[in-house]
């Protein structure tokens, strides 16, 4: 104490010897007074500030608390650590107040070693008895020292960034920094912004390291984009291993990188890369935010010439004026505690130093003035170990609870908030170096994604409105690297393409016999040819056959497209379909022709020469209806008519004739018979409209098969074909047989396989009975290819089962997959198209029957006329109804007998068989003069006809109007007035004859 006294006396000297002189020449009492007041408060300020630094107290009322501060002093970061953690209880003891509790930090050097950091840790402990350790910042030495902090119940506060330490299983750990899991999303929101599917993360094979890359890779599945390949590095890797490795990685075609080491290791990194011309345009680059963070470690020669136009994302720090203040004092305090050592800047490891330090003294603040217990030694007399005799502390679960969930918000580095112990992250900045530095060019929250401008007001350089701003890509471009290249190893792109005998028209395949060359011709090959000159970069190809009708291997095209899968092919190009279960393991382009499938079969002979065509018409069943109808309405007709007309009375031959002879006779409008009942001229009504819709349907379709010439399939419903057990064709290694065994349940021994459109037409001509098919199930490409040439001999029939159309494959996830797509629609919305179809499938209309796909029976069917029989049906049934009521009331007096049921009905049956008496039912009685009028002339008219001159000339007109059927008199209908005897005796006289 006694020094520091002495330092402040020479001090206030100095202060004497520079104001007294010009004091004492005041000669002014008040002077006097004012030297003596400088001295005192000189003293006091210096005795005030020099002792809190030493970290000792000034005061012995004071509560000490003993803090251990674990880092690597041998590293960068380490020391930039140091300063932040010294300044930040600086800063809390000059704020604290009298009385307050005191801070003891207790530094101990891990110097890089694990073991020296658990030593450290263990003797901190054990000898000093801390109450909380901040430290170690490397992920290997805290993984132990956790363990120790669970065991003692001291709080471990680490900066460690590795995911593999996990707060959830360390109740006593506290995560001082971000871990390195938390940047994924934002590497994954900036690999989505340029539409990159692959990347190759560059790791150091240290915890550090490799606990990034399974988060990562999840992060990339979220948008569809995935780690093609896994680039580790040693971190005492030479130049000559990184070379190699490199090499390796040009090698491949995925163009994008993600650095995940540390300053040291990514520098050398970077200068081999530009020697493997790997800096130049086409190649992208990205740090994580350690290197990023500490980019100012890396030596600037290196960043001017192997580190241009590579991206970087690291935790935004928002300025301020507490943080540029900060910073002054922390250059200074670093020139002064290692006055040897180059300039370093302050990084954001310095600023969570010194929030997390800030934390945790106001965690300590809260535990009182009380003296704080030192930790709890076991109760045992027997030899402990140092671990065993580590004991517990008491306060240690109070300082836990102050610092898991925490905020402080008016930290150097922003709002510096512990969640359940774990720092919660950050805005990220992008950053693009350029020249000696970096310029930014976005942010990135989880909330808002990639954005050029946050909420308070931060916008990027040259932000526009724009998600990023403008970027310099390695190799001063400008332009969007595309993420991939074709390999550098001179390999063209394999492409699979099926070799088979017939349908040429499609794919042909053809080897030179002297240059083995291989060149592929057809609509696919051609379409492929003008998709690759489409694309905006040259793609060098090179076709490589695959046998389809190889006898001994019997392939199909599952095994031609699981050929990429092996990595035989890069791509397979062909009449390959797009199918559910291929896209499995292989993507698909975009369809360049549409697809289904469906059937081919014979058409008719010509019908026109049938004998028995006049049948055709109606089918079997509405024949057997017709007739059933006439039948039924015929007796019908003779029940109404059976009493009260003589036409239907007689013998019973007879009767049964006029039965079938009236309703067939309605056929042709040619029935003779009068009626005379209004419930038979109701069903007659309606029956005749029947027959008339019957009669002219069947004359339309009768005059239609006569007059058109129409091709006609043999089997219009492919259930006929197993019905039949027709054999069925296919084409040799199609999908297609295995669609209709699972669809139609078609019996799989009832296919068989053809190759050519000629193989074809002889199955088809030969029928099945004669070793050929039936029909033909193949997709429509084929399929149209064979009816242009056999249009007027087959005919496709039933339904299209949808596919989704021929594709390229590639592998599963290539980059090429997009950019083949793109260019696959601008082929087809050109004219290319329609001069490559009409080159290879012909002129389409030049068969009008080709078209036809839904082929019916042009037989008139029961279901057309259901609703007809159902109403006449309807109308007959109630006029029989009606008539068997009014006849049952009539003879009532027969059924109120006690006769039994036999001797009723056969009374009753007698009763309708006799002629009903229809006097009462003439008109008004004449006269008695008239009434001895009338028989006297009908007996004249017998004996002698000339008493009535004029009748002949009257009967030709009855009887034209009786035999059409329309005159009111011959049916009963007479509307003479009363008292017309001649009329009466006319009519009479005419139904006698």
């Amino acid at each position: 104490m006694c020094g520091y006294l002495a330092q402040a006396q020479l001090l206030v000297a100095q202060l004497s010897d520079y104001l007294l002189p010009e004091l004492f020449q005041m000669h002014n009492p008040r002077c006097h007074f004012l030297i003596i007041f400088i001295q005192l408060i000189s003293i006091i300020s210096f005795y005030h500030y020099v002792i809190p630094i030493r970290g000792e107290d000034n005061n012995t009322s004071a509560v000490k608390v003993d803090v251990g501060i674990i880092l690597d002093l041998e590293t960068d970061v380490g020391k930039v650590m140091h300063i932040s953690v010294l300044l930040a209880l600086e800063d809390y003891h000059a704020n604290a107040s009298r009385g307050a509790i005191r801070i003891v930090p207790h530094i101990k050097d891990s110097k890089k070693d694990d073991v020296e950091a658990t030593s450290a840790a263990i003797y901190l402990l054990k000898d000093v008895q801390v109450q909380a350790i901040f430290g170690p910042q490397m992920s290997t030495q805290t993984d132990f020292v956790i363990d120790l902090g669970n065991r003692v119940k001291v709080p471990i506060i680490s900066p460690a960034t590795s995911p593999l330490l996990t707060v959830k299983e360390n109740p006593y750990f506290i995560r001082a920094a971000l871990p390195s899991s938390s940047q994924t999303k934002a590497i994954a929101a900036l690999v989505k912004n340029f539409d990159w599917r692959e990347v190759v993360v560059i790791y150091e094979d240290s915890p550090y390291g490799f606990g990034i890359v399974p988060h990562l890779t999840d992060a990339l599945l979220e948008i569809s984009s995935l780690v093609s390949y896994r680039s580790v590095l040693s971190p005492s890797a030479n130049d000559d291993q990184i070379l190699k490795e490199l090499y390796n990685l040009n090698t491949k075609q995925t163009r994008v990188f993600v650095v995940h080491l540390r300053p040291y290791l990514a520098s050398r990194l970077f200068l081999k890369a530009k020697e493997a011309g790997m800096m130049s345009s086409g190649y992208a680059w990205i740090m994580t935010d350690v290197l990023t963070s500490l980019l100012d470690l890396v030596d600037h020669s290196v960043i001017e010439s192997s580190m241009q136009g590579v991206l970087g994302i690291k935790p935004y720090i928002p300025r301020s004026n507490q943080l540029n203040n900060y910073t002054k004092r922390w250059r200074k305090r670093f020139r002064q505690e290692y006055p040897d050592m180059d300039q370093i800047e302050l990084n954001a490891f310095g600023l969570w130093a010194y929030d997390g330090i800030t934390l945790l003294a106001e965690a300590v603040g809260k535990l009182g003035t009380t003296a704080i217990p030192k930790l709890k030694k076991p109760d045992t007399r027997e030899n402990l170990t140092d671990l065993d005799a580590l004991g517990t502390s008491e306060v240690g679960s109070q300082l836990i609870d102050s610092m898991r969930n925490t905020v402080l918000k008016q930290g150097l580095s922003g709002d510096y908030r512990i969640i359940d112990g774990e720092l919660q992250p950050f805005p990220y900045q992008i950053v693009n170096i350029i020249g000696k530095g970096e310029k930014s060019i976005g942010f990135w929250t989880e909330k808002d994604d990639i954005s050029c401008k946050l909420k308070n007001g931060k916008t990027a350089a040259k932000c526009n409105n724009k998600q990023l701003g403008a970027i310099f890509w390695p190799g001063d471009s400008t332009i969007v690297p595309r993420g991939w290249e074709m390999p550098t190893s001179g390999k063209k792109l394999r492409v699979g393409v099926p070799l088979k005998g017939g349908l040429e028209q499609l794919i042909k395949v053809e080897r030179d016999s002297k240059t083995q060359a291989v060149t592929a011709t057809g609509f696919c090959a051609d379409v492929f040819k003008e998709v690759i000159l489409s694309l905006p970069y040259a793609l060098p190809y090179e076709f490589i056959p695959f046998p389809i009708q190889d006898p001994l291997t019997l392939p199909d095209y599952d095994d031609l497209v699981h050929k990429i899968t092996s990595q035989d092919y890069d791509a397979v190009v062909g009449d390959v379909t797009i199918l559910a279960s291929r896209s499995e393991y292989v993507d698909f382009t975009l369809p360049f022709i549409e697809s289904g499938i469906s059937v081919v079969v014979p058409v008719r002979d010509d019908d026109r020469r049938d004998a028995w065509i006049f049948l055709k018409p109606l089918k079997s069943e509405l024949w057997i209806t017709t007739g059933a109808f006439f039948v039924f309405i015929g007796f019908v007709v003779w029940v109404l008519e059976h009493r009260v007309n003589k036409e239907f009375r007689g013998p019973k031959r007879k009767q049964v004739g006029m039965i079938f002879w009236f309703s067939f006779s309605t056929l042709v409008f040619a029935h003779r018979e009068r009626v005379t009942s209004n419930l038979t001229r109701f069903v007659l009504i309606v029956w005749v409209f029947v027959v008339l819709v019957l009669t002219s349907s069947y004359t339309a379709s009768l005059t239609s098969m006569l007059t058109l010439q129409q091709l006609q399939p043999t089997i219009t419903d492919l259930n006929d074909l197993i019905k039949n057990g027709e054999y069925v064709g296919y084409q040799e290694g199609s999908f297609v047989k295995d669609v209709f065994i699972k669809r139609m349940k078609f019996d799989s021994s009832k296919f068989r396989s053809y190759i050519t459109l000629e193989d074809y037409d002889d199955a088809l001509s030969r029928g099945s009975k004669n070793g050929g098919v039936g029909a033909i199930v193949d997709e429509l490409p084929y399929l149209r290819l064979f009816l242009n040439k056999y249009c007027r001999k087959y005919i496709m029939v039933g339904r299209i089962y949808k596919a989704a159309g021929f594709g390229f494959a590639f592998p599963k996830g290539s980059p090429l997959v997009p950019d083949v797509s793109r260019a696959v629609l601008k082929v087809m919305e050109g004219e290319f198209m329609n001069n490559v179809i009409q080159k290879w499938f012909g002129n389409e209309t030049g068969c009008p029957q080709k078209d036809e796909t839904a082929i019916t029976s042009d037989s008139l069917t029961l279901d057309s006329f259901k609703g007809l029989f159902l109403i006449a049906g309807v109308s007959a049934g109630s006029a029989l109804l009606l008539f068997f009521l009014n006849f049952l009331n009539q003879n009532r007096e027969i059924l109120a007998t006690d006769d039994s049921i036999w001797q009723k009905l056969t009374a009753i049956a007698k009763v309708f068989d006799e002629e009903k008496d229809n006097s009462n039912s003439m008109s008004e009685k004449p006269s008695e003069s008239n009434g001895s009028n009338a028989p006297k002339l009908l007996a004249a008219s017998e004996a002698s006809p000339e008493i009535l001159p004029d009748l002949p000339l009257q009967i030709p007109e009855i009887r034209i109007s009786d035999g059409l059927g329309a005159s009111p008199a011959a049916e009963g209908f007479s509307t003479t007035e009363p008292g017309t005897p001649v009329h009466e005796t006319i009519t009479d006289t005419i139904e006698e004859i």
